[in-house]
């Protein structure tokens, strides 16, 4: 099976089917993984086709340990942490320097989620339909590995309604959504016709700290959003920049007036950072007088780890009633696994 392989990719839907012939799974946020083992070769690919192995020298050595010695695998790397996963701590895995990898590894553990088979001793599965699939996963996952492996866990997928609900009310933290994949369909290699996904759209009213220009500079660039947290402090969470070409131009001259020396008190933006990816930072901070109310999809460290959309302006609403609560996550995520 080639190391180029291109994993099966799944086309977001608004809705979680409800017709009969679908298995559901958990939809982890982490980094997509095909694994590979020839012998003693080992070797992990991104969702590009890009190299893992360096960067996860713990998995590397834990497919390595299994009694195998021939497999293909479909899964998530993610990192633990307490009960959830820890997005920003799987970030800062790809990282150039082999010593700062090697320390990550030792203090932050990735665990590699096995959702498919694709190969193994007994030959090729990827012809074979997804429930014929799910049970040679499961027979490789009950042979090989220990069901307390920390390194190694075999991803849950069910056909329950109930069970899938209850997964559903979870997304927004670790849990990025749910993806339904047809039982009867072969493993089609980056192809999206039999498998789905959804996600959870939340929403949240923010204090409108700052902003940045556009690069023509007459128009708004982005909105810098903020929360305060339970000290009172105005914390920067994330930013908004969906709107049109004439809103953002008219955006510019509303927020003149509002123009402030400060404004986050707290967590503030600015400073280079895997966040920003090179992009100018500077900002003009505004008295926080204005509430916007924004939907939002995931959150890392208490900021939305993508841009939001806006919604609507919440004039009626008091800036210092909008706190981080809004996007708090109780996501007890290695729960799905008991």
């Amino acid at each position: 099976m080639p190391l180029d392989l291109e994993p099966m990719e799944a086309r977001l839907v608004d809705a979680i089917p409800r017709d009969p012939g679908w298995q559901f799974e958990p939809k982890w946020d982490g980094f997509r993984c095909l694994a590979f083992r020839d012998g003693e070769e080992i070797a992990l690919r991104s969702k590009s086709g890009q190299p893992f192995e360096r960067y996860f020298p713990e998995i590397v050595a834990r497919l390595q340990a299994l009694e195998a010695s021939h497999f293909v695998l479909d899964g998530e790397l993610v990192v633990p942490e307490g009960c959830a996963l820890s997005f920003d701590d799987l970030l800062q895995r790809i990282h150039p320097a082999a010593s700062r990898v090697a320390r990550l590894a030792r203090e932050h553990p990735a665990t590699y989620l096995l959702f498919d088979l694709l190969a193994d001793e007994g030959g090729s599965y990827v012809d074979e339909p997804l429930e014929a699939r799910r049970d040679a996963l499961a027979a490789f996952a009950q042979r090989y590995v220990p069901r307390d492996d920390r390194r190694l866990r075999l991803s849950p997928a069910t056909r329950e309604r109930a069970v899938v609900d209850a997964w559903y009310a979870r997304v927004g933290g670790a849990l990025d959504g749910i993806v339904a994949k047809r039982v009867d369909a072969p493993y089609r290699a980056g192809a999206r016709d039999a498998v789905v996904k959804v996600k959870a759209i939340r929403s949240a009213d923010c204090v409108v700290g700052g902003y940045r220009t556009a690069e023509s500079g007459d128009a708004i660039g982005s909105l810098l959003l903020g929360l305060y947290d339970a000290d009172g402090e105005l914390d920067y969470v994330g930013f908004t920049s969906g709107f049109t070409a004439v809103e953002k131009r008219a955006l510019l001259e509303r927020l003149r007036p509002l123009h402030a020396l400060s404004s986050f008190t707290g967590r503030a933006p600015g400073g280079p950072s895997r966040w920003n990816r090179g992009k100018p930072t500077e900002w003009q901070p505004l008295r926080p007088d204005l509430v916007l109310e924004v939907a939002f999809d995931q959150v890392t460290g208490e900021r939305f780890r993508h841009g939001t959309r806006p919604l609507r302006w919440r004039p009626e609403k008091a800036p210092r009633s909008c706190t981080l609560d809004q996007i708090a996550t109780t996501d007890q995520t290695l729960a799905l696994f008991e």
